[in-house]
C-alpha cells in the first residue's frame, strides 16, 4: 500500500528526520582533532580494533587529536562482531576513564562499541536495561551522552549517523542490539581514503549491507501505517519508510547499481570506493529514519547461529558470517515474498539498482528484483544462499526461533509475518543458482 492512498487516520500523521553531523570527502580523519576540541573535549576514549590499530588512518586519527589539545586514551580492543561480554568490558574501560567525549575509528563493530561504552559510562544500569524487547527491557535512555566523533573505515554499516549498537547475546545464540536517538554520534566523519586498503570480500559484504539498508528502508511499511505508541518524542527510529528516507534510499541504490561491483573487483577504482562509500552515508541515514525489516531480522539468527563457515580475507579463523553477507544471503527470497504489497516500489528499487524491468508489469516486481539481486550477488563473490554458509534444512526452525525475537524489524515489514512463514522464507533462502 503507498503511503499517498492512505488516510492515516489509524497511523501516524508525521515522521521524524534525525542525522548526525556529516562531514565527507578524502582526507577529512585530519579534522578529528579541530572537531573535538570545538565540542569541548579534552580527554578523549579512542575506540579501535586490533587490526585498525595498526594502520596509518588511526595513527592520523591520534596525531590529529594530540596536536588539538586533547588527550588521547586508546582502547584497540573492540570485538569484530562484538558480543555483550566485549560490550561490559567496553564499558568498564569507559568508566574506569571517564573521558568528556569518544571517538571511534574502525568499522561497524568499533562504532557500535563505542556508542555502548558511552551509554553504560554515562547512564548505568544492568546490561539488559537497554537492550530491545524482548530480549531486554527496552528502557529509554534516561539523558544525554558524551560527545561521540565516529570515523568509519569500511563502507557498510551507516553506524556513523544510526542511533544502534548490534551485538552478540552469547546466551541466546542471537544477535540484538540497542536502539535510541541517543545512541546516534554527535558527528561523523566519513574518509574514502580509509577503504582504499580494504580487501574485495569486506568491500562486498558492507556494500551489500548498504544496498539492504536502503532497499529495506524504501519497501518498509509506510509511516502512516505505524501504530501510534507512547510520546510523540519517543516516536521510534523504525518508523516506516516515509519521504526523507526515500530520498536516501534510492539514490544509494543507484550509486550501488552503478559502482559496488567495480569497487569490489578493482580496488584501484579509487572512484568507485568513494561512490560506495557515500552510498553508505546516505543508506545509514535513512534507514536510520525508517528502520530495516524483514531480511535483517532474519539475518542476526544466521550470524548467531554459524556452524563452521568462515569467510575469505576476514581476521581471525573463528566461525562467523559477516553482517552483510548475512542479510543479502536472505533478500532474494524475502523480497519475492514482499513484492505484492508495492509492485511499484519494487520494480523502481530493481530499477535503480540496474535491472532491466521495462516490460515488466506488476506481477513481475518480485521476479525481477530477486533476479538482479542474485546478479549482484553472483558478480560480487557471495556464497550460493544459506547453504553456502553451511546451513540446510534442517536448520530452519532454529532459524526461525533466532529471528523471531526481532520484533522491533520484523513490526516494521510491509507484511505480518509469523514463525512459520520465517521458517519458509528460510529454506527457500538456501539456495539460489
Amino acid at each position: 500500500m503507498s503511503c499517498c492512498h492512505h488516510s492515516g487516520l489509524d497511523g501516524d500523521t508525521a515522521f521524524t528526520v534525525d542525522a548526525s553531523r556529516v562531514t565527507f570527502g578524502r582526507g577529512c580523519l585530519a579534522e578529528v582533532g579541530d572537531r573535538a576540541a570545538a565540542l569541548g573535549i579534552h580527554r578523549v576514549a579512542l575506540f579501535s580494533d586490533p587490526t585498525v590499530a595498526t594502520l596509518e588512518i588511526f595513527d592520523t586519527v591520534q596525531r590529529s587529536l594530540r596536536e588539538a589539545g586533547v588527550e588521547v586514551v586508546s582502547y584497540p580492543d573492540a570485538r569484530v562482531e562484538p558480543t555483550d561480554e566485549s560490550f561490559k568490558q567496553a564499558a568498564a574501560f569507559a568508566t574506569d576513564v571517564n573521558p568528556d567525549g569518544y571517538v571511534s575509528v574502525g568499522g561497524g563493530s568499533v562504532i557500535d562499541t563505542a556508542k555502548a561504552a558511552n551509554l553504560y559510562a554515562s547512564h548505568p544500569a544492568d546490561f539488559l536495561e537497554y537492550v530491545n524487547a524482548p530480549v531486554g527491557a527496552g528502557a529509554a535512555v534516561p539523558g544525554p551522552l558524551r560527545p561521540h566523533i565516529a570515523c568509519p573505515t569500511t563502507s557498510g554499516t551507516g553506524s556513523e549517523v544510526t542511533g544502534i549498537a548490534i551485538f552478540d547475546l552469547l546466551a541466546m545464540a542471537a544477535k540484538t542490539g540497542i536502539a535510541s536517538p541517543a545512541l546516534r554520534p554527535t558527528e561523523a566523519l566519513v574518509d574514502p581514503d580509509c577503504t582504499d586498503t580494504l580487501p574485495a570480500s569486506v568491500v562486498a559484504c558492507s556494500g551489500l549491507d548498504v544496498l539492504s539498508h536502503a532497499l529495506e528502508s524504501y519497501t518498509a511499511r509506510p509511516y502512516r501505517r505505524r501504530a501510534v505508541t507512547g510520546r510523540p518524542s519517543r516516536r521510534p527510529m523504525s518508523q516506516g519508510a516515509n519521504p526523507w528516507s526515500d530520498l536516501g534510499s534510492l539514490e544509494a541504490l543507484r550509486l550501488l547499481g552503478r559502482y559496488l561491483e567495480r569497487a569490489v573487483t578493482d580496488a584501484a577504482d579509487r572512484e568507485a570506493r568513494e561512490q560506495v562509500m557515500w552510498a553508505a552515508t546516505l543508506a545509514g541515514i535513512a534507514f536510520g529514519n525508517a528502520g530495516v525489516h524483514i531480511p535483517h531480522a532474519m539475518a542476526y539468527a544466521v550470524a548467531g547461529q554459524v556452524h563452521d563457515f568462515h569467510p575469505p580475507e576476514y581476521p581471525g579463523d573463528e566461525p562467523m558470517v559477516p553482517h552483510g553477507m548475512s542479510v543479502v544471503l536472505n533478500a532474494p527470497a524475502a523480497f519475492r515474498l514482499t513484492a505484492p504489497t508495492d509492485p511499484v516500489r519494487h520494480l523502481e528499487a530493481a530499477r535503480q539498482l540496474g535491472a532491466d524491468a521495462a516490460d515488466a508489469g506488476p506481477e513481475d516486481a518480485g521476479t525481477v528484483l530477486a533476479e538482479h539481486l542474485i546478479r549482484i550477488m553472483r558478480a560480487v563473490g557471495m556464497p550460493n544462499g544459506l547453504a553456502g554458509v553451511g546451513y540446510s534444512e534442517t536448520d530452519a526452525a532454529a532459524l526461525a526461533d533466532g529471528a523471531w525475537p526481532q520484533q522491533r524489524l520484523l513490526n516494521n515489514a510491509p507484511i505480518d509475518v509469523d514463525k512459520a512463514w520465517l521458517a519458509d522464507t528460510f529454506r527457500r533462502a538456501l539456495n539460489y543458482w
